[in-house]
């Protein structure tokens, strides 16, 4: 398992890019659509940074993303753990699963299309 991104949710999103692009030197590197949402991925080095807009109402403004080889092993092995959402695949071949940690953080699980991961 390692890092995959850290993410924001944005109330816009041209406005966070211009920003993010402009003044901390960030290049993009995808854009899909998703249940309703428009996410950005931004990228700065070896750091991924996630930007979300278009949620109705925000209960959460972040989550930490861990890219792993496997979300049917993570599931497996946090059965007992509060499943917040998914499994999903998204349109690039990405799937996905979110939990809830101890306190009410989200921690996503992410399994790229080209996961070389062991």
């Amino acid at each position: 398992m390692r890092f995959h991104h850290y993410a924001l949710e944005v109330k816009n999103m041209e406005e966070s890019l211009a920003f993010y692009k402009k003044y901390l030197s960030f290049q993009e590197e995808s854009r899909l659509s998703f249940m309703g949402e428009v996410i950005v991925f931004l990228v700065l080095g070896d750091f991924r940074l996630e930007l979300i807009s278009g949620r109705q109402a925000i209960d959460q403004t972040a989550h930490i993303c861990f890219e792993v080889s496997s979300v049917l092993e993570v599931m497996n092995r946090f059965a007992e753990v509060r499943k917040i959402e998914g499994p999903y695949e998204l349109d690039n071949g990405w799937n996905t699963v979110f939990y809830e940690g101890p306190d009410r953080e989200i921690i996503e699980f992410l399994q790229t299309k080209l996961n070389t991961l062991g």
